[in-house]
């Protein structure tokens, strides 16, 4: 029985050394998670009489687990590396379908956009708006839209912040009559088409129709007539604008010659334009229309939405990464590659973004390191090797025994 109990140590400690070994190995592996050997004393069925003088036939295998503890976030400075902060998994599809699950975000683009792995596999997430949120519960393989530019979109509101000068006189009673040019500003719309259609706003203070009022005609043409204005601000005492008494709201644009797009209307927000006795300065002129534009670059925030940057300055959301999580992470089926796949024992996952409930952050140009202590790993294996050698000092006693034995006259 000896031979068997001494070969039982040998195997187990063999086994332990295979772990610490592949443990040190992943040292530098992203997400690898450290294994360790769990034992357990073997006892023979007919020991178990319970008179305790029985002695164990050995040691067996009991588990070999990994810790899932949370390994160093290590900054790469590259935007499709993400580190996991916290609990949760990403979820990948490889390309024979079936679904496994990683801590290693070193993910890549392939060529024709679609974000994977090294070995190919699809980084699953949720579909968004362009304003990054989900539009669906259900996950699907990410894609960004790389290839072709997004289209134009044709200015449909310009918001406008400016001050008119409060100590300036009407101006028709100047002689010569103050131009209509003195007070003006311009910002460039856009057609459907992405064309741009040059837009220039001029101001000249009229005679007010209303008592107690400042009041500002608007025009589009330097050269214009006070009778082809496009509305007028009207402002209180205090310099605000009067909505009820404003009739300036927008107006139509032509694109420019030659052009098939029709003309269109666009609405002008001047409800926090003022009238103070400072000079002419305009502090903010935006319009909502963009020209078509290339993709250029993205990247990926806490919660893991993913914003395409393009050539045309716009930033679009293009999807969201999905975590998940398992009721028991120790049952997980270790696949090889840094993954894993569910099982019975771990439960089916929960699916969610990062940052929410038990979700981790996402941290975008960085990796998580391997969470293997090498220090502990070489103590462990220095006591590996003693039980290793200690059991073969077994088998060798017990062999000594036998031949005395067999040698007796």
């Amino acid at each position: 029985m000896g031979f068997q109990t001494g070969l039982s140590g040998l195997n187990a400690s063999s086994r332990s050394l295979d772990v610490i070994g592949n443990n040190i190995a992943n040292a530098n592996t992203s997400g690898m998670k450290a294994s360790r050997v769990e034992f357990e004393s073997l006892v023979a069925a007919s020991s178990t009489a319970g008179n305790g003088t029985a002695a164990g036939i050995g040691v067996g295998i009991a588990a070999v687990t990994q810790k899932f503890g949370q390994g160093n976030i290590n900054v790469s400075g590259r935007d499709l590396d993400l580190a996991i902060n916290g609990g949760g998994f990403f979820q990948l599809t490889n390309t024979d379908g079936t679904t496994v699950y990683t801590r290693d975000g070193s993910f890549k683009l392939d060529k024709v956009g679609n974000l994977v792995t090294n070995s190919g596999a699809h980084v699953m997430g949720y579909p968004t708006n362009l304003a990054g949120v989900a539009t669906s519960t259900t996950v699907e393989a990410l894609k960004l839209p790389t290839s072709a530019p997004i289209a134009a979109k044709q200015t449909g509101a310009i918001i406008a912040e400016f001050n008119l000068d409060a100590r300036a006189p009407i101006a028709s009673s100047q002689v010569p009559p103050t131009p209509i040019s003195t007070y003006g500003t311009s910002v460039t719309a856009y057609d459907s088409q992405g064309v741009p259609v040059p837009l220039s706003l001029y101001f000249s203070k009229i005679t007010p129709t209303t008592p107690g009022t400042d009041e500002w005609a608007v025009f589009d043409d330097p050269n214009a007539l006070a009778t082809a204005s496009l509305g007028s601000l009207v402002f209180d005492a205090l310099g605000k604008l009067d909505p009820a008494s404003t009739t300036f709201t927008g107006l139509t644009l032509t694109p420019p010659a030659p052009s098939v797009v029709p003309a269109f209307p666009v609405t002008i927000d001047v409800s926090d334009v003022t009238q103070y006795g400072a000079g002419f300065s305009v502090s903010a002129l935006s319009q909502d229309g963009y020209p078509p534009g290339e993709f250029v670059g993205l990247k990926i925030n806490a919660t893991g939405v993913i914003s395409a940057r393009y050539s045309n300055g716009e930033i679009q959301a293009a999807g969201q990464v999905a975590l998940a999580d398992f009721r028991n992470v120790q049952g997980l089926n270790p696949t090889g590659g840094g993954s894993w796949s569910e099982s019975n024992a771990s439960g089916p996952p929960v699916q969610g973004a990062a940052g929410v409930g038990k979700f981790g952050a996402i941290n975008a140009g960085a990796l998580e390191d391997s969470n293997v202590d090498v220090t502990e790993e070489l103590i462990n294996m220095m006591t590996a090797q003693r039980s290793y050698q200690a059991n073969a000092q077994s088998i060798k006693t017990q062999d000594q025994v036998l031949s005395t034995l067999v040698n007796l006259r």
